[in-house]
């Protein structure tokens, strides 16, 4: 049982720190803050997620230890994560950041367009 609970693990840390990387070359190459955030919020909430998976089985099986700490920790950055993310994103549009100038959809102008016109 060891050697396959040694691959869990190694397969979720390397799954996480792949994510992570991905998400910090996301931050660095694109090109405006909406497609930065999508990277950083979705790559890398996956990448912490499945590192902490990862410590949370390494505990388990070698240890024997279950922590409910890691479980509450993944619960908790799954919900908080991706809704910071979005605010973030809400509040760079509301005050005005420029979208990259070759996107193609907006979809909050058009929203916006129409709920001017109700009463």
């Amino acid at each position: 049982m060891t050697v396959i609970s040694d691959a869990i693990i190694v397969i979720f840390l390397l799954a996480g720190s792949f994510l992570s990387l991905v998400a910090a070359f996301g931050l660095i190459r694109f090109p405006d803050v909406y497609t930065r955030n999508h990277a950083a919020s979705k790559s890398a909430t996956l990448g912490v997620m499945l590192v902490l998976l990862a410590a949370f089985f390494y505990f388990l099986f070698k240890n024997e230890i279950f922590s409910s700490r890691l479980l509450l920790g993944i619960a908790f950055f799954f919900i908080t994560a991706p809704v910071a993310g979005h605010l973030i994103s809400r509040a760079a549009y509301n005050s005005g950041v420029k979208m990259w100038e070759k996107s193609v959809q907006d979809d909050l102008k058009y929203k916006k367009s129409h709920e001017k016109k109700l009463p």
